[in-house]
């Protein structure tokens, strides 16, 4: 492949993701998974409990079943030579710990990222501050897993 069309690809890559997003991003707004009260409600099986989610959430998940099944009818994606699968297939402390701290996250704000970024072309006060937080997390994570990285390989070698 010439640079002119690895370039053509990658704006191609680019465009699709961003459509996609943005189909995502309606599919959210309109399904009201952007309110965190929704969600809250959706946690609170207690009080004034709302199912809604799960409708999103197995609607979701039969759209994604039948696009997968088209698109690996296919021997190659679109925009790419070969399909970029993740192949880590474990569950670890890390993936188990990641997934804790992000149902907790959830519970408590009723935001995680997908509709916190829908919310700020209706709320964008109102998600500010968990954004903030998100990204903090995010750039406190790489730098204790570096760090953590950095002293596994020093311990193992010496």
């Amino acid at each position: 492949m010439n640079a002119v069309d690895a370039k053509k690809n990658d704006i191609n890559q680019v465009a699709a993701a961003l459509g996609v997003g943005l189909l995502f991003g309606g599919g959210l707004t309109i399904s009201g998974m952007i309110n965190p009260a929704k969600i809250l409600a959706f946690l609170d099986l207690a009080g004034n409990w709302d199912p809604s989610l799960i409708v999103v959430m197995c609607t979701a998940l039969l759209v994604a079943a039948i696009g997968y099944r088209i698109v690996f009818a296919r021997s190659a994606p679109l925009f790419a030579e070969k399909f970029s699968l993740p192949t880590k297939k474990d569950i670890d402390a890390r993936l188990v710990s990641g997934a804790a701290l992000f149902g907790i996250g959830w519970g408590l704000s009723g935001l995680c990222p997908g509709p916190a970024i829908s919310a700020l072309a209706v709320a964008p006060l109102n998600v500010v501050t968990f954004l903030v937080a998100l990204a903090a997390g995010i750039v406190t994570y790489r730098y204790a897993d570096a760090w953590m990285a950095s002293s596994e390989l020093g311990a193992s070698a010496k």
